[in-house]
């Protein structure tokens, strides 16, 4: 039997009333791959991961994370996502800890106690991320770059093997960004599947694999620098409509 790709986007269209986000987008990744998500603002970046995570439902077509529909994926803890920040209510009254905890969730019963376990899985993930000192500070204490850092614990906490980005290096500082960098390359390392979305076209070629260019629907998907390329970016960004 053939394994099924880490990450299935078939055919998928999204609108927001007459707004067309998403226009049958088709998209495989396989497994141990880091995968830049590229495009201007307004491209679907955002609505192809709330799509991936079930965030936002499709008007037509369907997405498979290691062959399951993403709510048997979520429930079987595969599914990591981080936001965007402003998707965050950083005002809420929970530490660190806790928000890393949250990703143990499946794991535990319905009492949601933590065991053993749960304990060391998270203090492995904030070990991990750096945030050990930080463990105890209420999450909207924290720098963005330490918040983002939060939430790439709390899927290593779940055990996710599929993680969703967006953003993740935007209002970060250097300290955070390297971290987070090294962190992705182990994850990656050790077989997760990791979709990026992000502006830094910069710095794409040294931390991905695969790039995916997006205007609404996929201009290019493959290495880098196949996608990184004048005529491509100049469709994505809005100076020309695509074909």
């Amino acid at each position: 039997m053939t394994t099924p790709p880490a990450l299935e986007v078939r055919e998928v269209t999204v609108r927001y009333g007459d707004v067309l986000a998403l226009d049958n987008v088709t998209v495989e990744i396989g497994r141990g791959v880091v995968c830049g998500l590229l495009g201007a603002n307004g491209s679907g970046k955002s609505t192809l991961l709330k799509t991936i995570a079930e965030l936002v439902t499709p008007q037509s077509g369907h997405v498979r994370i290691h062959g399951l529909p993403p709510a048997q994926a979520r429930k079987n803890g595969l599914l990591g996502y981080v936001p965007q920040s402003e998707q965050v209510d950083w005002a809420f009254p929970v530490r660190v800890i806790d928000v890393v905890m949250m990703g143990r969730y499946g794991h535990m019963g319905l009492t949601r106690r933590p065991r053993k376990s749960d304990r060391d899985a998270v203090a492995e993930a904030l070990e991990r991320t750096g945030l050990t000192d930080l463990a105890h500070r209420q999450i909207g204490a924290l720098s963005g770059g330490q918040r983002k850092r939060a939430f790439i614990a709390r899927g290593i906490a779940q055990g996710a093997t599929v993680f969703l980005l967006d953003e993740p290096f935007a209002g970060v500082d250097k300290p955070s960004e390297r971290t987070i960098v090294r962190v992705l390359r182990e994850m990656r390392d050790e077989g997760a599947t990791l979709l990026v979305s992000t502006h830094d076209l910069a710095g794409v070629g040294e931390l991905c694999d695969e790039a995916i260019l997006l205007h609404r629907r996929v201009l290019a998907h493959g290495s880098p620098d196949r996608v990184l390329v004048p005529e491509l970016m100049l469709r994505a960004f809005g100076l020309e409509e695509p074909a």
